[in-house]
């Protein structure tokens, strides 16, 4: 059964911009790991935690660095939630998650899943 779907879409250069305004929002947003690559992928990944949020019905308190993209052995994203992410999933009984990336042209958009 879907308990949720989210999407998102990002215009690259936005991001990069708001990056740039705002010190220290990357550390607020993104992982360690995240921060290391390229902007299209921190817009991609950002986005993707921006899908995620709606499909677990934005509920308040969860914080971005609970959630974090990753990828397999074969290129696929996947997340991996700690904390205030992991109690939510919990909450709304998600045994499997979807999520698409993708980036090209100058945006980032993502689409997510999430089934009980």
């Amino acid at each position: 059964m879907i308990v949720g779907i989210g999407t998102d879409l990002i215009v690259i250069d936005r991001f990069r911009d708001m990056l740039q305004r705002r010190p220290g929002l990357a550390e607020r947003l993104l992982t360690p790991l995240e921060r290391t690559l390229s902007i299209e992928s921190q817009a991609a990944r950002f986005s993707a935690k921006e899908a995620f949020a709606k499909a677990l019905g934005s509920p308040g308190g969860m914080r971005w660095l609970d959630c974090e993209v990753v990828k397999n052995d074969d290129g696929v994203p996947r997340f991996v939630n700690t904390g205030t992410v992991a109690a939510r999933v919990a909450e709304l009984g998600v045994g499997r998650i979807h999520l698409s990336i993708s980036h090209d042209g100058g945006f980032a958009t993502t689409m997510v899943v999430c089934e009980a």
